[in-house]
C-alpha cells in the first residue's frame, strides 16, 4: 500500500530520537501522510545495538513512543505535544542494525486532554518486528519545558532524498 507524503515534521539539535546534532541519536525523520499516519524512518547504527547486530529493545519502545505522541501534531494548528502515560511494547522479531526502518504512528482515539495511539517497526520486508500503544496527555510545549525553537533548532529540515511516498 502506497502513503503519499504530505508534510515533513520538525526536527531539533540534540533530541535523542529526532536531534539531527545529537551524535548518538537516531536522527529520525518524521513525515505525515494522506491517510493521517506518521511515518518515521531511522538507521540504527552500532551504537545502538544490544545483541551484537540488533537494536536494543529499549530503543525500539523510545522510537515507537516518539512516534506515536508526534502523531497528534498531524492536522493540528495549535502546539500540542503528547506526554506520555502508558506504553504497551509488544517484541515480535529482532531489529537488525544498519539498514533503513520505517515507524508507523497514528491516533486511535482524541478527547479534549487525553490521546491514545498505535503503532509499529516494519523491517524492510514490511513484516511488523515491534508493536506499541500508547496513552498520552496533551501538553502545550511551554508547559513541558523551557525551549526557544531557535536555541533547539526545532525545524523542518528538507533534504533531496525525502521520500514523497512510501510503501508499506
Amino acid at each position: 500500500m502506497k502513503k503519499r507524503v504530505t508534510k515533513k515534521q520538525q526536527n531539533s539539535k540534540s533530541c535523542f530520537v529526532c536531534g539531527l546534532k545529537n551524535i548518538a541519536g537516531l536522527k529520525a525523520s518524521f513525515y505525515e501522510t494522506d491517510d493521517g499516519e506518521l511515518v518515521a524512518t531511522f538507521t540504527p547504527g552500532e551504537m545502538h545495538q544490544s545483541y551484537p547486530g540488533r537494536l536494543h529493545g529499549g530503543l525500539a519502545s523510545t522510537i515507537l513512543d516518539e512516534t506515536i505522541g508526534r502523531a497528534i501534531m498531524i492536522g493540528n494548528i495549535a502546539d500540542v505535544w503528547g506526554v506520555t502515560l502508558e506504553l504497551t511494547v509488544e517484541y515480535k522479531k529482532p531489529i537488525p542494525l544498519d539498514i533503513e526502518l520505517k515507524v508507523l504512528g497514528r491516533i486511535t482515539e482524541e478527547k479534549s486532554r487525553f490521546f491514545s495511539g498505535s503503532g509499529e517497526i516494519l523491517l524492510p520486508d514490511g513484516s511488523v518486528a515491534v508493536s506499541a500503544k500508547g496513552r498520552y496527555l496533551k501538553v502545550p510545549l511551554e508547559k513541558i519545558a523551557d525551549y526557544d525553537p531557535a536555541e533547539f533548532d526545532w525545524a523542518v529540515v528538507e533534504r533531496d532524498d525525502d521520500p514523497k511516498e512510501f510503501e508499506v
